[in-house]
């Protein structure tokens, strides 16, 4: 995997500034999980001009409902959900700092602007592959809307988890630049 470049959080303008849609990436250190649910929350507190329960500035979001970790296990399948869900939540997010978003499938096109103004990444992962993936966060715990299930927001510290650049701050978008024949 030397091919790949590997980043920490949080995300600093200058990391996500060097990377480019079809960049391959080891991301380690602390990341946020939250799906539909948890930005409706989110967005509720927004609206009230309330805090948000973590700084979200720097931080990424994975679009992750994580399974009940098996015992002797710290979380467990922890795969991406499709990413365009949270498409109508993702103004409010950048606009409190968030550099990064990991998920599946393709952002729209209101959303890949917004990444390209507030200087954002969006990351893909491996969909189908939470068992994998779930191999690589070395610590979980629910910190917001924990009644929500899987759907709480989690503070997950990862190693080496492997992502792909999606869309980066220049516009591109890897699904855009790649072709099959």
């Amino acid at each position: 995997m030397s091919d790949r470049i590997r980043i920490i959080t949080p995300l600093s303008e200058e990391t996500v500034r060097g990377l480019r849609a079809g960049d391959r990436v080891l991301l380690s250190g602390t990341i946020y999980s939250a799906r539909d649910r948890a930005h409706q929350r989110l967005q509720e507190l927004e609206e009230r001009g309330s805090d948000f329960p973590f700084n979200i500035k720097g931080e990424v979001l994975y679009y992750t409902g994580p399974s009940p970790a098996r015992p002797g296990r710290i979380i467990g399948s922890a795969g991406p959900t499709t990413s365009y869900r949270m498409d109508p939540f993702t103004s409010m997010v950048l606009s409190r700092g968030l550099k990064g978003m990991i998920g599946k499938g393709r952002r729209g096109p209101d959303t890949r602007e917004m990444l390209r103004q507030w200087r954002a990444v969006y990351f893909g992962t491996y969909g189908g592959a939470g068992a994998y993936l779930s191999e690589r966060i070395v610590s979980a715990q629910v910190i917001a809307f924990e009644e929500l299930g899987p759907e709480a927001v989690f503070r997950m510290e990862i190693k080496d988890f492997p992502l792909i650049v999606i869309n980066d701050t220049f516009g591109g978008d890897l699904y855009e630049q790649t072709t099959v024949e």
